[in-house]
């Protein structure tokens, strides 16, 4: 799929505290959703989006997640001398060609705001995707690709949405909608992190799904910490939002957000009992361990 989003930023430097102690020497991103860790599935959404080049802003453990990407020839040797190329093609999926990786390091915590101005310079002046790898998206068509089409139609910045309770507001970044614009894409005049529920533009949270003009850099250089004392990258957008066009898109499929234990369980519920091969055995497990009514 030939797109003018090329460029996508993934930033995986967070600690990932609340799966310690499983976290303290891999990364969040690294724990497995079935058989695929995390951070698999939101490179796999870029590139149905016609993602060409990834953008990973690592803290420590940049190792793991780089040697995750690279082919890795002793393994490859070994799965091929078992004659087991069921694993073998799995590997060689995961594998990013030579070139399309590259890594920006986040030295501080301060902030995905912080984190999305550290790939700057790899980014270059063209419009870029955004994904958050903690939020696992499934749906069809997925999520960027929905992004990346509206963009294609609308020009300027396009965000995803989903709604969620009033008082759940405070969690998340809100967009503020000023009208139905293009289709089903909504024109955004703003958007909040984290606002009290009472004041909260709207429902519809941004589920960390973004493409953005490079033009956020400009905001984003200026490093003003916004809630909780970081360097918010909804902030940037809300300055953005005030100058050029804006869209939000409604994500209609299903969302579990894997930085929690529990999301991270639901997702793995879900994507098994998308596979034919475990469905069956799962679902015998679960009544088996779900007491009856």
């Amino acid at each position: 799929m030939a797109t003018s989003v090329r460029k996508a930023v993934l930033p995986v430097a967070g600690m990932g505290t609340r799966f310690l102690p499983a976290s303290k020497a891999v990364p969040k991103v690294m724990l497995p959703v079935v058989d695929k860790p995390l951070i698999q599935y939101a490179v796999e959404e870029a590139r149905a989006a016609g993602i060409e080049e990834f953008i990973f802003v690592t803290g420590r453990d940049e190792a793991t997640i780089k040697d995750h990407f690279e082919r890795d020839e002793a393994l490859y040797a070994y799965l091929a001398a078992r004659g087991d190329d069921e694993s073998l093609a799995a590997t060689a999926s995961a594998v990013l060609a030579p070139g399309t990786a590259a890594f920006a390091r986040q030295e501080k915590p301060l902030g995905l705001g912080h984190a999305v101005f550290c790939a700057r310079d790899l980014v270059g002046d063209e419009p870029f995707a955004v994904l958050l790898p903690d939020e696992l998206l499934l749906g069809d068509p997925p999520c960027l690709a929905e992004l990346v089409e509206v963009h294609g139609r609308t020009g300027g910045s396009v965000v995803a949405l989903a709604e969620v309770p009033q008082a759940e507001t405070g969690r998340y970044g809100i967009a503020e909608v000023t009208g139905e614009d293009e289709g089903e894409a909504l024109a955004l005049g703003g958007m909040v992190e984290k606002p009290d529920p009472p004041r909260a533009p709207s429902r519809l949270a941004l589920i960390g799904r973004y493409i953005l003009q490079p033009g956020v850099f400009t905001w984003l250089a200026a490093q003003v910490p916004g809630a909780g004392g970081e360097i918010q990258l909804t902030d940037a957008m809300a300055a953005m939002a005030q100058e050029e066009r804006f869209h939000g898109v409604r994500f209609n499929g299903r969302r579990f957000d894997c930085g929690s234990p529990m999301g991270a369980i639901q997702a793995t519920i879900a994507c098994a009992m998308e596979r034919p091969e475990l469905r069956q055995e799962l679902l015998s497990f679960l009544r088996e361990v779900t007491p009856s009514s």
